[in-house]
């Protein structure tokens, strides 16, 4: 295994702090899919007794991103289309429902928080910053949830979509060019600040879907990192 990812606060709880730094190693595939890890070995790197790496392997096997193999001891799992696709669903059905509320009730000052957040992304789609365009891309989903107050909508969603995130990260190295993304932002700001549920619930669909598209050049271009057992991700879907 690689260099430890990040580094440890001793003044908060250890195992949601592993937690967090071995899923994002893990959706940045700095730890390969496939590849062993064991508990001794995270907690001589990070310097912390095995009781709470085994409390963070446990999480991470429930958010399906381990797996313990008979004689090959924990692996990091491959990535599941099934899975991706099962998140997606989910993810759908969550963000309609709150994009469409909040064209409804336009809260106070959200538009103008959207669109500076969209001009932020321009510059790194501009850059080319596909990780640092991901992490504004999660700030706008979670800031449209928490501004109709539906945060724990958004912290649900983080407890299941792992395995999409995977997918993602993947194709902002070169699958879904960052300016097509933001140009759906845009449309999803356009539909809420014109107070049309159904627009803005279109913009939405057409934003989630787009993995739809990108997956099998995916699972194309790294066939090492997804579940061959797995039948191959859907090649279409009616938008």
């Amino acid at each position: 295994m690689g260099a430890t990812p990040g580094t440890l606060n001793a003044q908060d709880a250890i195992a949601p702090q592993v937690v967090r730094l071995l899923r994002d190693a893990i959706i940045r595939a700095e730890l390969a899919p496939g590849s062993a890890i064991s508990e001794a070995d995270i907690a001589r790197r990070f310097g912390v007794s095995r009781q709470p790496v085994r409390e963070a392997f446990i999480k991470l096997r429930e958010m399906g991103l381990l797996e313990i193999r008979p004689q090959r001891g924990t692996l990091i799992r491959r990535i599941s289309a099934r899975d991706v696709m099962n998140a997606r669903f989910v993810r759908e059905a969550v963000e309609v429902a709150v994009v469409r509320e909040a064209a409804a009730e336009r809260p106070a000052g959200l538009i103008d928080d959207l669109r500076g957040q969209i001009v932020a992304q321009k510059a790194l789609a501009g850059a080319e910053d596909g990780p640092g365009f991901l992490l504004l891309d999660e700030r706008f989903h979670r800031t449209l949830a928490e501004s109709i107050g539906r945060g724990f909508a958004w912290t649900v969603l983080e407890s299941i979509k792992a395995q999409m995130d995977r997918v993602r990260f993947l194709s902002v190295a070169g699958a879904t060019p960052l300016r097509e993304l933001v140009r759906q932002h845009d449309a999803v700001v356009d539909g809420i600040a014109a107070g049309d549920p159904d627009r803005a619930e279109r913009a939405m669909r057409t934003h989630l879907r787009e993995i739809l598209s990108s997956l099998p050049r995916i699972a194309a271009a790294h066939p090492d990192y997804f579940d061959v057992e797995e039948p191959q991700p859907p090649r279409s879907a009616a938008a």
